[in-house]
């Protein structure tokens, strides 16, 4: 079963596969998840399986330990590409996010002016308003949308509260443009049901939303590490290169790993 926690409230740098060399912000208790989806494709495992007995780190620990950090880098390298909230679960799930938001940009812009700050989010907390206008102040809001079809996302995602996915569209439809979008394509199965989103009857609703939401760019990718439901499997190589070129010929940068 797959068990990858990470520590709180910093970790890496690590190389990601969309975003480069990242030094990740986890503002989540580095014991456990804390997440208002349950996918079956997470990498941290299954919300249940995972129950965290520690607090969320506070502002200031994130403050103080960041700059810690971003000394250290400065002095003796590597320089990160990106500063990237992620972790064990939603980040935006922190009570502080906004604030939080506001010392890194002031951290990065010291330190490494040169580098982004990222956030990857389920989409979940948007209609917050004081989530939304913090998303506003990065360089990449990157927001998850696998499907628009509301029963792969109960089947897949297991949103663990309340969740209507065309709220949460019209919301990104708000960012006007300053937001990716962040799709996982795959086969095989769940509960000994498909969870293949690469055929037209998911492709084409989800390609005519993305260009509804207008966003700046979208990141399609698949399996790339051990997932909690072993039936899962990896999109072919040829099958996501088919879904970006439809993404790019709807007009849109697409970035696509496999």
């Amino acid at each position: 079963m797959s068990t990858i926690i990470y520590p709180s409230p910093v970790f890496g740098p690590v190389h990601s596969r969309r975003l480069g060399v990242s030094l990740g912000i986890n503002l989540l208790p580095e014991d456990g998840k804390f997440c208002t989806f349950d996918c079956v494709y997470c990498e941290c495992g299954f919300n249940k399986d995972h129950r965290p007995h520690r607090p969320l780190p506070t502002r200031e620990e994130v403050y103080t330990v960041l700059e810690e950090r971003l000394k250290d880098m400065h002095e003796n390298g590597p320089h990160p590409d990106v500063l990237t909230f992620a972790g064990n679960g939603e980040p935006t799930l922190h009570p502080e996010f906004a604030g939080i938001i506001e010392d890194v940009v002031r951290l990065r812009n010291h330190y490494f002016p040169e580098a982004k700050i990222s956030v990857l989010s389920n989409a979940t907390q948007v209609l917050k308003p004081e989530v939304f206008n913090a998303l506003l102040k990065v360089d990449n809001n990157i927001q998850k949308l696998d499907t628009v079809n509301p029963d792969y996302i109960e089947l897949v995602d297991r949103p663990t509260g309340h969740y209507d996915v065309q709220q949460i569209i019209d919301q990104l439809k708000a960012f006007s443009g300053h937001v990716i979008i962040q799709t996982m394509f795959m086969t095989g199965s769940t509960q000994g049901k498909s969870v293949d989103n690469t055929t037209p009857e998911f492709v084409e609703p989800w390609l005519k939303v993305v260009q509804e939401i207008k966003p700046r760019q979208v990141m399609i990718y698949t399996i790339d590490r051990e997932t909690p439901d072993h039936d899962l499997r990896k999109a072919g190589k040829e099958v996501l290169d088919r879904i970006g070129e439809q993404v790019r010929e709807a007009g849109f940068e697409v970035s696509v790993s496999y």
